[in-house]
């Protein structure tokens, strides 16, 4: 057959004769002309390229979009092609219908489609690099196309064709599209004016693509980009050779930075504020200030979301055509009319009639539809982002401005702040996410139920009824879930406590056999958790079988009704059509009970968040108002009442000098500036409205010190506190002289340390100068503690200071408030947590030295009375009054009282000042050298850490070849699959067989289910009989789905269950069996994060994990294993599918799983920013440091957005790729079903199951990469699983050994040689020494001599690897563990008290009468003030001892030892932390109630010795002297004499 252009079958066609433009075939060639110009045109300049041009533009993305009218010209241009692509099909259906081909129907159609692409390429080109001058050849081609085509449609109009022809409208609707987008290019001229005329305009990129630093592009990259997330691409591939990290997500862009969207949203509250202003019971609205900011792009979202439902419709719709169109022509094939030739029009009802239209057109609509949704997700998501970081500004300002009482008082607690940031504003920011469902669901549900309607009549509405009426069912479900959440939340915070408590206390139970009483406390709160857990999983269970069972049961009402109740057989074009609209109905009705939950969630966090927002601020008169207007410079918003505070100063000044001058009688005459700050007439309260201070008139004299002294609680802290303003002030007023009122440097009571570095915590904003910096750490002796830090002052200092001792956190803070450089220093107690060498060398090095050279002026409240010589200036207080004030000869004439009581508490802190500083440091006195102990603890080696981390297979040979990047990548793109399945055993190898077997089972059955329906509905007419058959099968298959759905959600949460509570047991017993050396070498957070964090992914996160990803994994086989039943060819098309599909989601993981790890790291310093601030409070204020602390508030929210924002770009990217992978699968499988044209009921199955693997292919990713990074928890704890434990077996039997062994305390040290690990050195060489029954031993040394070791070798806490201790006969070495560590006593160095009752304390085995224990209690000199107790020995003791002074609970500690009557007790230092007049009672105790015990003490002070039987020296590991203390004093040049003197 010869081509021709309009066929060869009709002469007429060529004929001219009516004129050329009445021709047809002419006008249609006429038709082809502007798509060869442009195509002429545009390839070469295509082609050539312009390198030269883009380097003239300083900007680092091509993204930068310079044409007005952008996103209108893409659009038009997609409308366009879809018309072009309506053209070609309409040609191509209409052309066989002809007897020869007219290639004029469909030709100018294509070359149009293929011009329309060239012109958006070539205008995407010509934008990015910003050479309007080319756009001209656009422009002509837009006139030339719409006058051809105007052409055309007129003379359409002449011949009479009308709007019923399809080839008539598609020909006006380009017209019209060709005006639009002429008048697009006119517009660009207008604009940019880079014609006709002498000066074009300049432009300048964004901002934000000046700044090399912002590489979220979305708001910037053209519109297909922004559609498909193309410019991902970059990011989401270099995953794979390098992990993301911050630098490689950039800044946010400014739109979306906090403080932009807090300036939004602070305007639209001050609105609202001020309109309720006049009515006092109205509260402002955060509801309509949060539309007024965010109004539109949630309209917009919703848009989107209602175009992508109404698409959605068209699934059902195009398989209904399809299969209806299979059957017409297995019925009509008999009956074939010839058209008539010379009408080639087309009408539309015909052109949708063609079945391979409809498969096109199925497939045009998914794509839009996932397109739109995907659109409508990423802008809720980046609302809800920017409403976030809004609310976290709002809520910080609002932090900064919190009335100190408040706080105090308990109206707002910590708590309740750290909720508001972490949980509030989350909530809302998921209620914006999931908001535009709340509109939209409504619509889809009545839209898909008249659809139902108008395929199946009245029955549809049954099923429908089942839907709705079991809809509830599930909002119960969810409600009973977040009850169920919150009970398990309470009970593992309560675990956790315990858990924390036990790994604090570790060495104190392992020494006392007390571990398996606190793991039996630890397991019953598990117990507990664990039933909630269980209620909660039963309920995720339900929800689970609900979600999969609500549509098999709708779709079994329906259908059986209607064969029942209608005559009509049920056609497979009804069947399947409906099928997959009960399918998009379940989707919006299972949403809609978590969509409500979190409507109501949010309304109260909404009232929550107006509650915080009104609550009381700091009070507006206060000396702070002068500067604080400056405290956000970016939106001056806060300008008010400062005015006027500052004025008023002014006049007072005057009045102020004659009233000193009577008032003082001073050597010479005070000019004003010699008082710093003066209080006249002040009373203070903290919010009660009840005075603390009253009638307070004292003046602060600049550049001397004051010192504030008195009895606990008399108000001097709150007089401090007074002075910075942050209290209540009921009268009088605080004057600042001039230059001091900006800044207080400010050390507070209770320390306070922001979590970063060392040096950071001193230098704390101020620029660093290194020989400031130095002399302040010397004065606070703070360089002996950094050297031991494994980074010096480089160190992160944990949250809140954690990893530091009292003493230690104390020091950083004195320095930090001398390091300032400020006018005025408060310190606050600086001395409270630190022993009497530091504080002297404080005292000197720092404030008299250091503070006097400046000139600065001191307040100093301080206990220590013997430093009041010093002072230039002593108010003393008394209740919250002023006794005197005065310099101290002032107060010896004038209260001679008050001055005796002063001297003899002098006296006796100053006998203890000379023992302490006559030890010149032979032997290393104090706490101090404990604190640096524990604190070489608390940091570990480095090395240990390194092994620590993760010790499993994988890990290592990672850095074995860390160079060879190939083995890395494999390795982070490799599925842990070893952990999975020890996770997957550990439930038990039946759970996990049943859990397999029944997945598999409950997939076979919904494929039965589907499968019997085909079978039915292709039955033919004659078969009408067996419907009674096909009903009873189909019901019996539905109902075993639906009771296997059960069982399958069942099994999964109870295997999860099964493997959390192994996990967490066997975890929990091999830490608290581990050796003492694992916790010396191991940070404790690090063990607790295992048993909070870990732990709580495996209990709630991995159960319904694996449960989505086996439905979604099992649900994508069983489809394709369908289809490529229905039609075998789609298996062809599958290998270029399947091996995108590997693709995507291998490069996804790697993604996904960093951007994961971004999000969770930079939250967490967020949420300790927030409640380190609450903390601070007083410290900020007073130092003036809110506009930097706001400034580091804003980074971090911005920081943890941008990855947030990240990870949801990320997932966007890969469900649109997904999506359209989906799109694809269903577009093959119609084509290839076509092709065939078998059964038409396996047509519509296979439709079917295409269409549901567009939803399930984008979880299974989704979840595998969350599985991954959730095994990462299992393989966490694993690693600690594979720890060794201590020996606890002994060789003798229970039987063998005494009942009340050890009698009479006689102990044995035969060569004894101790080491702490196999490949460490030994810390006991070859001791040697013999204790009689009854002795009292003294050990002394040097720190480091192996005085402690020895202690812990009698409990073989150590490794005895040679020589042995022989204890009343028996060799302890072959003792069980437990067994030996019961039988004897020792008292600690620091005292070690557990949250319950003093009873639990002394006896936690509750073996002893009341009466032993008040014995026990009067030895230790505690039974009255226990007596006084509430309670008596049931009172409560706080976490860690707390709620007693160190001193008691070390008598506590005494007490303990006393209850446990074991001959032998070891006291390792223990009175290290205490008192004199403590230490006092102890040493009688121990001579008076242990007098026939053997008593072995390991002493830092010589003197407590001195009466001991023998004394023992050592050093290095080995005894140097072994002898009475007599004997050995009387050896002039002994060690043990040197260290006497030394104490003396």
């Amino acid at each position: 057959m010869k081509l021709a252009f309009c066929g060869n079958d009709n002469p007429a066609a060529y004929n001219i004769s009516a004129g050329v433009l009445r021709n047809v075939c002419f006008v249609d060639a006429l038709n082809l002309v502007p798509h060869v110009f442009l195509l002429f045109i545009t390839f070469p300049i295509l082609f050539i390229g312009w390198g030269s041009q883009s380097s003239k533009v300083q900007i680092h993305h091509n993204t930068w979009l310079h044409f007005p009218g952008h996103n209108l010209r893409w659009i038009l241009t997609f409308t366009l092609l879809f018309v072009h692509v309506c053209e070609i099909a309409e040609g191509i259906v209409s052309d066989a219908q002809m007897k020869s081909r007219h290639l004029h129907l469909f030709l100018p159609a294509i070359i149009g489609f293929v011009a329309a692409t060239t012109s958006i390429v070539y205008y995407h080109n010509i934008e990015t690099s910003n050479f309007p001058k080319l756009l001209l050849a656009l422009f002509l081609y837009w006139v030339m196309a719409f006058v051809a085509k105007t052409i055309k449609l007129v003379r359409y109009c002449q011949e009479g064709v009308t709007f019923s022809q399809l080839r008539f409208c598609i020909t006006g609707i380009m017209v019209i599209l060709y005006g639009l987008l002429m008048a697009v290019e006119i517009n660009v001229i207008r604009v940019r004016r880079y014609v006709f005329s002498m000066n074009p305009q300049k432009v300048k990129p964004p901002e934000d693509l000046q700044d090399l630093g912002v590489r979220f592009l979305q708001p910037f990259v053209n519109l297909l980009s922004k559609a498909t997330y193309w410019w991902m691409n970059t990011l989401i591939i270099s995953a794979h050779k390098k992990p993301i990290d911050l630098k490689a997500i950039g800044k946010l862009p400014i739109a979306m930075r906090a403080l932009t969207n807090y300036v939004c949203l602070k305007e639209a509250y001050e609105e609202q504020k001020k309109k309720v202003a006049n009515q006092p019971n109205r509260n402002p609205s955060i509801w309509l200030a949060m539309y007024r900011a965010f109004g539109r792009p949630i309209l917009l979202s919703s848009t989107f979301r209602y175009l992508a439902d109404l698409l959605g419709f068209a699934g059902p719709l195009c398989i209904s055509g399809i299969v209806q169109g299979f059957q017409n022509t297995s019925q009509d094939n008999t009956t074939t009319i010839e058209k008539d030739q010379s009408d080639s029009y087309l009408s539309s009802q015909d052109f949708l009639g063609n079945a391979y239209v409809l498969a096109v057109l199925l497939f045009l609509a998914l794509i839009l539809q996932r397109t739109f949704l995907q659109a409508s997700y990423y802008v809720t998501t980046e609302t809800g982002i920017n409403l976030r970081g809004a609310l976290l500004a709002m809520i910080y300002n609002k932090i900064l401005r919190l009335s100190t009482s408040n706080l105090s008082m308990g109206e707002m607690t910590l708590g309740q702040i750290n909720n508001l940031v972490a949980i509030e504003t989350n909530q809302l920011m998921w209620f914006l996410f999931l908001c535009p469902n709340l509109w939209a669901m409504p619509v889809q549900i009545i839209m898909g139920v008249i659809l139902l309607y108008n395929l199946l009549g009245e029955s549809a509405l049954v099923g429908a009824a089942v839907i709705v009426l079991l809809a509830p069912i599930q909002y119960f479900i969810a409600t009973k879930l977040a009850e169920a959440q919150k009970s398990t939340l309470d009970y593992s915070t309560e675990r956790l406590k315990k858990t924390n408590e036990i790994l604090k206390g570790i060495k104190l139970l392992k020494l006392y056999a007390w571990e398996h009483i606190f793991c039996t406390s630890v397991e019953e709160t598990r117990m507990k958790e664990f039933t909630s857990l269980k209620t909660f999983a039963l309920y995720t269970s339900l929800s689970i079988f609900m979600n999969a069972a609500i549509p098999m049961a709708a779709v079994l009402a329906t259908f059986v009704t209607y064969a029942y109740t209608t005559d009509k057989k049920l056609q497979p074009a009804q069947a399947f059509a409906s099928l997959s609209l009960f399918h998009i109905l379940v989707t919006p009705l299972f949403l809609l009970s978590t969509v409500v939950r979190f409507a109501v969630k949010a309304i109260i966090s909404v009232q929550k968040l107006n509650e915080f927002l009104l609550s009381d601020e700091i009070g507006g008169d206060s000396w702070r108002d002068g500067c604080s207007s400056v405290a956000y410079e970016s939106c001056k918003k806060h300008t008010g009442f400062h005015s006027k505070a500052i004025n008023r100063k002014q006049p007072l000044r005057y009045q102020l000098e004659s009233y000193e001058q009577s008032s003082r009688r001073q050597p010479r005459p005070l000019e004003i500036d010699d008082i710093a700050i003066k209080v006249t007439n002040g009373y203070f309260s903290w919010g009660s409205g009840l005075a603390t201070l009253s009638n307070i008139n004292i003046r602060i004299p600049t550049g001397q010190m004051t010192m504030i002294v008195g009895q606990v609680g008399c108000g001097k802290s709150s007089l401090l506190l007074a002075i910075l303003g942050e209290m209540q002030t009921l009268e009088g007023k605080v004057h600042w002289s001039n230059r001091n009122r900006y800044s207080v440097a400010y050390a507070a009571q209770k320390p306070w340390l922001l979590n970063a570095t060392v040096e950071e915590n001193i230098t704390c904003g101020s620029p660093f100068n290194k020989q400031r910096y130095k002399t302040v750490t010397d004065a606070c002796s703070l360089q002996p503690d950094i050297d031991l830090l494994p980074f010096g002052d480089q160190t992160e200092i944990g949250e809140r200071g954690i990893n530091l001792s009292g003493g230690q956190r104390q020091r950083i803070c004195v320095a930090r408030a001398l390091y300032q450089n400020t006018n005025i220093v408060f310190l606050d107690d600086p001395f409270s947590a630190l022993d009497i060498h530091l504080s002297d060398h404080l005292m000197q090095e720092g404030i008299l030295k250091f503070l006097q050279e400046d000139k600065r002026t001191l307040v100093l409240v301080t206990h220590k009375l013997q430093y009041l010589p010093h002072a230039d200036w002593i108010i003393a207080m008394k209740d919250g009054m002023v006794l005197r004030e005065g310099t101290l000869k002032d107060i010896q004439n004038k209260d001679v009282e008050l001055y005796e009581h002063w001297k003899t508490l002098m006296n006796r802190q100053d006998q203890e000042l000379e023992k302490v500083t006559a030890d010149s440091g032979d032997m290393e006195a104090d706490q101090t050298s404990l604190e640096r102990k524990t604190l070489r603890r608390a940091m570990y080696p480095r090395e240990s850490k390194a092994q620590l981390e993760d010790e499993d297979e994988e890990e290592e040979e990672e850095e074995d070849e860390d160079d060879n990047m190939s083995t890395v990548m494999r390795l982070r793109t490799k599925m842990p699959w070893k952990t999975c399945w020890r996770y997957l055993t550990s439930g038990g190898f039946f759970l996990l067989f049943l859990m397999i077997f029944s997945k598999l089972l409950k997939h076979s059955v919904i494929v039965a289910i589907d499968y019997w329906l085909a079978r039915w509905t292709s039955l033919d007419e004659k078969h009408k009989t067996d419907e009674t058959y096909y009903v009873a099968g189909f019901s019996l298959l539905c109902g075993a789905g639906i009771v296997l759905c059960l069982i399958t959600s069942l099994t999964v949460e109870w295997m999860g269950l099964t493997a959390a509570k192994n996990l967490h047991h066997n975890l929990l017993n091999k830490i608290i069996l581990g050796p003492i050396r694992f916790f010396d070498m191991t940070p404790l957070g690090l063990i607790l994060n295992r048993f909070s964090a870990d732990t709580n992914i495996i209990d709630q996160h991995i159960p319904p994990t694996l449960e989505s990803l086996t439905r979604s994994t099992l649900l994508c086989l069983s489809a394709i294993g369908i289809i490529s039943y229905a039609t075998p060819w789609f298996l062809v098309a599958l290998v270029p599918l399947g091996i995108a599909f590997y693709f995507i989601q291998k490069y996804f993981r790697v993604a996904s799983k960093d951007l994961q790890e971004l999000d969770d790291s930079t939250q967490l310093p967020l949420l300790c920013h927030f409640s380190e601030t609450a903390e601070g409070l007083t410290t900020i204020r007073a130092f003036r440091h809110e506009a930097r602390f706001k400034q580091r508030m804003l980074e971090l929210t911005d920081t943890n957005n941008i990855a947030y924002l990240f990870l949801s770009a990320a997932n966007r990217w890969l469900e649109v790729r997904t999506d359209y992978l989906g799109a694809c699968i269903v577009l093959t499988a119609a084509v290839a079903s076509i092709k065939e044209g078998p059964k038409s009921g396996f047509v519509g199955l296979g439709l079917l199951y295409a269409l549901t693997i567009t939803n399930y292919l984008n979880w299974v990713v989704r979840n595998l990469a969350d599985l991954e990074v959730q095994m990462g928890a299992v393989k966490k704890v694993n690693s600690f699983l594979n720890m060794e434990s201590e020996n606890y077996d002994g060789t003798l039997d229970a039987s063998q050994i005494p009942k009340d062994w050890p009698q009479e305390g006689e102990i044995k040290i035969e060569d004894l040689c101790v080491r702490y690990e196999n490949n460490l050195k030994p810390v006991l060489k070859h001791v040697k020494a013999y204790i009689k029954p009854g002795q009292k031993v003294g050990i002394c040394g040097r720190t480091g001599s192996g005085k402690s070791s020895l202690s812990l070798a009698f409990f073989r806490m150590v490794d005895i690897f040679d020589g042995r201790i022989v204890i009343d006969g028996i060799d302890i070495s072959k003792l069980p563990l437990h067994t030996l560590r019961s039988r004897l006593s020792i008292i600690l160095q620091d005292p070690v008290l557990f949250s319950g009752s003093i009873r639990f304390n002394l006896d936690p085995e509750c073996k002893c009468t009341d009466d032993r224990l008040w014995e026990a209690l009067e030895i230790a000199q505690l039974k009255n003030m226990v007596k006084l107790l509430p309670g008596g020995l049931d009172a409560m003791v706080t976490e860690g001892g707390e709620n007693f002074s160190v001193g008691q609970r070390q008598l506590f500690c005494l007490a303990r030892a006393f209850v446990r009557k074991s001959s032998i007790l070891i006291m390792d230092e223990a009175t290290a932390s205490i008192d004199m007049a403590t230490e006092n009672i102890l040493q009688k105790v121990v001579m008076t109630a242990f007098a026939d015990r053997t008593v072995v003490t390991i002493a830092h002070r010589v003197h407590t010795i001195l009466t001991a039987d023998l004394v023992i020296v050592m050093k290095r590991g080995n005894i140097l002297e072994y002898d009475t203390p007599e004997n050995l004093l009387s050896q002039e040049n002994g060690i043990f004499a040197s260290f006497v003197r030394a104490d003396m």
